[in-house]
């Protein structure tokens, strides 16, 4: 383990669990990876391996069979994912995002029955919100959910769903205008509605299609789908809360941890680019001496350490803002914002330092640069980000008077 990206102040446990992760992903994913990668592959022995590590429900209470570990603790462990496969940080962490917005916000009932299963990675969420006309602007969903006898139906198609296929449980963000008059304030009739189903593609069950992988640039591997909804039945019981009306606070809760999450991400990513650019940078020779003895590469290395090491603090920051019980929405946009522009600069550097052995297949850079983009859109859009946050400095800095 190398001196940037540090954490200080963690307890014995933490950094237990953080270094078991570690010797994991650098045993079982960074020999594999690439060449999974290639092949779009799933990575189900991976995903097995993280099962019986219990990664699967590090957040979920003890009650329910999990670790009950802190935000901090999960963000520092998909940070050491990520810097082994970006791909396989995506399959945990819309499962937690699920699993978060369940203990934050399920019933009882909701609760006892999908979170035993869903730490022991045997129920395995995705969540939706996108749809093909829109991503960020989460307010003009036209997805609907309608009341029907003890149930709804739901109408719809979404978009860019991780883990789609592979998923038996995806919480849908609907708009259900019951109980809600005329003119209401769109994200006041929003419904979260839990939705089982077999993993898989085609029509998975009756009145719902997963149907097949969307073909991506990079993020291979895990799946990518849309979902089509053509009158599918959800029982009452199936509303997050048990309540119409919440979804809208109950996605943006999830996503807020979402953000510091892509945040963590972004660290891992950057920390294997520059484990990647300065050990290439020792061992390929220019003009008679290793072309880390040139100035121009030194200072590449400086810049790539530096934003590592700012990246990861800013990530910490946030998580341990979370962790304490305070409002971090503010925290999670800076940390997503500067993580995501940070990796892919980090990325471009090491890309730059390989030269034209970063454009070869061969290389592991070539993956990491196809990979750092999805970063810049995922959980909301750098320009998203900068929008949160400058609302949020307004809020504080406001001028009395």
């Amino acid at each position: 383990m190398g001196r940037l990206a540090q954490t200080e102040g963690l307890t014995d446990i933490q950094r237990e669990i953080v270094s078991t992760v570690r010797g994991f992903v650098d045993k079982e994913i960074i020999p594999v990876a690439t060449e999974l990668e290639h092949r779009d592959e799933y990575p189900a022995q991976i995903v097995e391996g993280l099962k019986e590590l219990g990664v699967f429900g590090l957040m979920i209470p003890e009650e329910y069979g999990g670790l009950g570990e802190s935000l901090l603790t999960y963000a520092l462990c998909v940070e050491e994912i990520a810097r082994g496969w970006m791909s396989v940080s995506g399959i945990i962490n819309t499962h937690f995002i699920v699993a978060y917005m369940l203990k934050q916000h399920g019933t009882r009932e909701q609760k006892e029955y999908f979170l035993p299963r869903m730490a022991a990675g045997e129920v395995r969420g995705a969540f939706s919100m996108s749809e093909p006309g829109l991503g960020s602007d989460v307010s003009a969903i036209t997805t609907k959910g309608v009341r029907d006898g003890d149930g709804y139906v739901l109408t719809g198609q979404k978009m860019w769903l991780t883990n789609g296929g592979t998923s038996s449980l995806v919480a849908v963000l609907c708009r259900t205008d019951e109980g809600h008059p005329e003119g209401t304030a769109p994200h006041r009739s929003m419904t979260t509605f839990l939705i089982e189903k077999e993993p898989g593609f085609g029509e998975v069950k009756p009145g719902l299609t997963i149907p097949g992988k969307i073909d991506k640039m990079g993020y291979k591997g895990v799946d990518t789908t849309e979902l089509i909804l053509d009158g599918l039945r959800v029982p009452e019981n199936r509303v997050l809360g048990g309540a119409t009306g919440r979804g809208f606070y109950q996605m943006m809760d999830g996503v807020e941890v979402g953000r510091v999450n892509v945040a963590a991400r972004g660290c891992g990513v950057a920390q294997r680019a520059f484990e990647l650019g300065v050990s290439y940078a020792q061992q390929r020779h220019t003009f008679g001496k290793p072309i880390a003895q040139h100035q121009a590469i030194q200072f590449k290395l400086a810049e790539m350490a530096t934003k590592v090491e700012a990246a990861h603090a800013l990530m910490v920051g946030a998580a341990r803002k979370k962790d304490s019980g305070q409002r971090n929405d503010l925290e999670a946009g800076m940390a997503k914002y500067l993580a995501s522009e940070y990796c892919k600069e980090v990325v471009e550097d090491a890309f730059r330092i390989h030269g034209g052995y970063g454009f070869s297949k061969e290389y592991e850079i070539e993956r990491l640069y196809r990979e750092a983009p999805m970063l810049l859109i995922g959980e909301g859009t750098a320009e998203i980000q900068k929008m949160i946050v400058g609302r949020r400095l307004l809020e504080e800095y406001r001028i009395q008077g």
